[in-house]
């Protein structure tokens, strides 16, 4: 099982980015894909998860209206849409994956539920 994540890079406030999470080794059938980060100093938290199966959807408050999880399961891919970028939303952006087990919203938020992890892809947001 392997996640590669990609589109990372240097954007001023404001821009966008769209995050793209490759998978293999598995099907999304019935999986949670989740994007996290990780700013210096700060604890890993889950910013947006999603899915597989049903598509529902979960968004941590500080992107919401912001950021939108979508999914082609065709292409076993998960991408993060990311518009309206802060200097706040700086840290390294990891997908992770895990079999649903309960809500996609419980799942998000406890993030020890994820046992499968992408190596990361750098945001930066800076004028």
């Amino acid at each position: 099982l392997q996640l590669v994540e990609s589109g990372g890079g240097l954007v001023q406030p404001g821009g966008s980015l769209r995050l793209s999470c490759a998978a293999s080794g598995f099907t999304l059938d019935y999986y949670v894909i989740g994007w996290f980060r990780q700013a210096p100093g700060r604890e890993r938290e889950g910013v947006s998860c999603i899915s597989s199966s049903d598509g529902s959807t979960y968004y941590d408050d500080s992107v919401k209206g912001r950021f939108t999880i979508s999914r082609d399961n065709a292409k076993n891919t998960t991408y993060l849409q990311m518009n309206s970028l802060k200097p706040e939303d700086t840290a390294v952006y990891y997908c992770a994956a895990a079999g649903l087990v309960t809500t996609v919203q419980t799942m998000c938020v406890a993030r020890a539920y994820f046992g499968s992890w992408g190596q990361g892809t750098q945001v930066t947001v800076s004028s």
